[in-house]
């Protein structure tokens, strides 16, 4: 008795847009000819499609998802009353793309979109979850290929579980994506949630390309702030430290004190110095500082929880309307 074929996935690409404008036109070109072979093939269903998100862009970006979703009825947009980051923008397109399968993919097109088709295959084989891979960073500078080598590894040490190389480029069954939603939190970092799902995964490698037009929305500052978020959203590793420091500054302190003691009784002529004095209260002081300020990233993530607020707001949507597939739903704040 033969096995029956499974029956092809409705797929749903998502991309986050944010001031897009240049690059924009051939990303939509790039992933509809890829969506029409895959059609063509029988590997996707008829009826996938491309869903931009747009995350509050103040340039042209939404009037140009507009104009594609009228000339093509492979794209959809979805449009955000303000911009609410990147992590927020995926979730949203997640959320409301009506896909039993769904890949998210960056607009720059650093991305291969033709790893797309591999998640695909991988998917029918038993995946829900497919990791597009980094191959190679050659593009990178090397300043950014080393810090992020040590920022995986940091987090690595720390306990945090992410797939080595990956960033936001991946796909995922309708069944993971319920998973995730169950997933409360404000403070976004979903290369650390996905991975606790615990679907089964596999991956993709491709190579990273340069960024096709425009400039990167991930600035240095944008970057260090999501890696403060993978570590302070996963690992409580940094207050731990902040113990064994207090208790390692406590002991040096302690030895300090019976140094001074010695030296009073055993050389009473010496004149205890400036720097003696001054060096100490410096490095106490910042110490405490230090402690402070990880202890307060700690409580100002607690405090942002607490408020339970929408994660994201929809203003509008454009492109065909499409039932919701395997449970799926639309929703305006995730």
């Amino acid at each position: 008795m033969s096995v029956p074929e499974p029956a092809a996935p409705f797929l749903s690409v998502v991309v986050p847009c944010y001031n897009e404008r240049e690059v924009l036109p051939e990303t939509a070109r790039r992933l509809t000819s890829l969506l029409a072979s895959l059609i063509e093939a029988k590997a996707v269903r008829e009826d996938s499609h491309v869903c931009f998100v747009d995350d509050g862009s103040t340039d042209e970006t939404w009037s140009i998802i507009e104009s594609l979703s009228e000339a093509s009825p492979r794209v959809r947009g979805i449009k955000l009353t303000r911009n609410r980051g990147h992590q927020n923008a995926l979730l949203a397109g997640l959320f409301n793309a009506p896909g039993n399968v769904v890949v998210t993919i960056d607009a720059d097109l650093q991305d291969d979109p033709d790893a797309i088709a591999a998640m695909v295959r991988a998917h029918q084989g038993g995946s829900q979850i497919v990791y597009g891979v980094r191959k190679r960073r050659d593009v990178d500078s090397r300043f950014k290929r080393w810090t992020a080598i040590f920022y995986y590894r940091l987090l690595k040490l720390m306990g945090v579980e992410l797939v080595f190389n990956h960033a936001d480029y991946r796909l995922m069954s309708r069944a993971a994506i319920e998973a995730l939603h169950e997933y409360g939190e404000t403070n976004l970092f979903l290369r650390g949630i996905i991975p606790q799902l615990g679907f089964r995964s596999s991956t993709v490698e491709y190579d990273r390309g340069k960024r096709f037009a425009g400039e990167s929305k991930y600035p240095l500052k944008d970057m260090l702030a999501l890696a403060v978020q993978g570590v302070t959203s996963f690992s409580t590793a940094p207050l731990r430290v902040i113990t064994v420091l207090g208790l390692f500054v406590s002991v040096l302190s302690c030895g300090f004190t019976v140094w001074a003691l010695i030296a009073r009784f055993v050389a009473p002529n010496v004149v205890p110095g400036w720097a003696s004095t001054v060096i100490p209260i410096y490095f106490l002081g910042g110490i405490q500082l230090l402690c402070i300020g990880v202890v307060g990233e700690y409580l100002a993530k607690t405090y942002m929880e607490t408020k339970r607020r929408p994660r994201f707001t929809i203003e509008k949507q454009t492109g065909r309307p499409h039932a919701a597939a395997g449970g799926g739903s639309e929703r305006g704040a995730g």
